[in-house]
């Protein structure tokens, strides 16, 4: 997956894309949505990277996304499901309130059916969502743990992960017993995405 074009979607999920890069771009010289260096590679590193996800759920009713951050995956998610799951439900969990602005000024403008909650996610009542991702957010043990509260019991977990995830896959084996299958990541040789399901503790 190098070029949108690899995603095979319509030209107006296109457009939407490209809409809420312009406005990632745009917030991030004042709020520091991603990192500045990374803005020139903006589509492999952030809005392919996460539009990968997507198509390891096949289907869902309710997709939590934790940590949303710049809205990546949450938005990039919500612009996909427009289209192609347009009854789901994405809910964007971020505890800063300016980045908690920004998704819901992405959400208005582009017209996605998402929420934001601007609270700490271990403060937030019990999800209950089908699906649930965070991206560059916490060791794997600790997302476990959210997952544990906000995931229902036949849910999946998807996790991108970078070079490390087999370290961070056996440390949380300490804890945790769950199933796992790696994906290759399609933006990054290195890294993976964790589809974890039966999550349970030790």
């Amino acid at each position: 997956m190098s070029s949108l074009e690899d995603l095979n979607v319509s030209r107006e999920t296109l457009e939407r894309l490209e809409q809420f890069s312009s406005l990632v771009a745009r917030w991030t010289v004042k709020i520091n949505l991603i990192s500045k260096s990374t803005l020139d590679d903006i589509w492999r590193r952030h809005i392919l990277d996460s539009a990968q996800l997507f198509d390891l759920v096949p289907s869902f009713d309710h997709w939590a996304d934790l940590g949303s951050g710049g809205g990546l995956p949450g938005i990039v998610l919500a612009i996909l499901a427009k289209e192609q799951n347009p009854a789901g439900q994405i809910t964007l969990v971020e505890s800063d309130q300016r980045k908690g602005i920004f998704l819901k000024t992405a959400i208005r403008e582009l017209d996605l059916n998402a929420i934001v909650l601007t609270e700490r996610i271990e403060k937030v009542p019990p999800l209950n969502a089908d699906a649930l991702s965070a991206r560059a957010l916490s060791d794997l043990s600790t997302l476990l743990t959210f997952a544990e509260r906000h995931l229902v019991n036949h849910g999946t977990a998807v996790f991108p992960k970078g070079q490390n995830w087999r370290k961070e896959d056996e440390e949380a084996r300490k804890t945790w017993s769950y199933s796992l299958d790696p994906v290759k990541s399609k933006t990054s040789a290195a890294a993976a995405v964790l589809l974890i399901k039966d999550i349970k503790r030790v």
